[in-house]
């Protein structure tokens, strides 16, 4: 069950994503689902969530690409 501190940071590593690849927040929501990132966030939290934000940003990013997604 996911807990108010995972569903916030799961919605800070959307913007920081979003902000980052200057996509909006919902079109980088989309394309995290669509691409596993946020598959990743939450099989990954218990790890993922010791790392910095921007190191999040980076995981999302490869993640995302190695499932066909093509933002750098």
């Amino acid at each position: 069950m996911e807990t108010v501190k995972q569903v916030l940071y799961y919605t800070m590593c959307v913007s920081l994503f979003a902000k980052l690849k200057k996509v909006s927040p919902k079109d980088a929501f989309n394309y995290l689902n669509t691409y596993k990132g946020i598959d990743f966030l939450v099989e990954c939290y218990d790890a993922e969530h010791t790392f910095s934000l921007d190191d999040a940003v980076d995981d999302l990013t490869a993640v995302c690409k190695n499932n066909g997604g093509t933002i750098e």
